[in-house]
């Protein structure tokens, strides 16, 4: 008695299952935190998922935020690991600014930045 062979997948079509795979786990979700005015809540709702995320034990890292001198702000930025600015100076003026170059060496799952 013979035995049935078993069908074997084409190689092109187990490569292109992989590059779809990899592709997807490349993909990112963009959230905006979209608000009309100042103080609405933009910074409060994306800090306050943020802290969501965390959680859930997601790699959270704030990249930059503005608080204004807002207490409640500055609460909900307590915990979550921060990027350090950059300071540089320009025509004798003292500029502090996000460390893109530290935030793409970081490698975080989420990263926040918000002014």
């Amino acid at each position: 008695m013979i035995e049935a062979e078993h069908k074997r997948p084409e190689p092109e079509s187990l490569l292109a299952i992989a590059r779809q795979e990899e592709n997807s786990k490349k993909r990112g979700k963009l959230t905006i935190y979209f608000g009309a005015a100042p103080g609405v809540g933009k910074t409060y709702s994306m800090l306050s998922d943020a802290r969501m995320r965390k959680q859930e034990g997601m790699d959270v890292v704030v990249g930059y935020v503005e608080t204004h001198g807002r207490a409640e702000t500055e609460t909900l930025l307590e915990g979550l690991e921060t990027i350090p600015l950059v300071v540089s100076e320009y025509k004798g003026v003292q500029l502090a600014e996000m460390d893109l170059d530290g935030i793409l060496v970081r490698r975080q799952g989420l990263y926040l930045s918000m002014n």
